[in-house]
């Protein structure tokens, strides 16, 4: 499946192949900082297949395994774009199921680091809603 997207003020585009069943989320204490909420929704593209238009800010953080990963970010908005390996050319990217346009299209398929996941996040059913604020 094709898709597209980009960051919130359109500073960085992007576009690439994706499979629908390397759609995810992860639990890990990292991805909730990161994105400042529960859970952080990845896709996993070919580094290949990747391509993007504008420059991300990169900030580099160590993982528990002692990998090094780039969090890439537009320098502008601050909205998350993407993480991978530090290599030049990455063999996998972790997009940010939020940046692109399909992201109705795509139901997650696995979740990643379950044991950090919070608590309450099975009870949001019960928690009253609204359409909007």
């Amino acid at each position: 499946m094709k898709i597209d997207g980009g960051c919130h003020c359109g500073h960085i585009t992007y576009e690439a192949e994706l499979d629908p069943r390397k759609v995810g989320i992860c639990h890990c204490t990292d991805c909730q900082t990161l994105s400042g909420s529960a859970f952080r929704t990845i896709a996993l593209v070919s580094g290949e297949s990747f391509k993007i238009s504008g420059e991300p800010k990169i900030y580099v953080k160590t993982g528990d395994s002692g990998n090094k990963r780039a969090q890439a970010f537009c320098p502008e908005c601050g909205s998350p774009i993407y993480a991978s390996s530090v290599d030049e050319l990455p063999k996998i990217v972790n997009i940010r199921l939020g940046t692109f346009r399909q992201r109705g299209e795509l139901r997650p398929k696995f979740q990643l680091w379950c044991r950090s996941a919070l608590d309450w996040l099975s009870e949001l059913d019960a928690v009253p809603k609204t359409e909007k604020q």
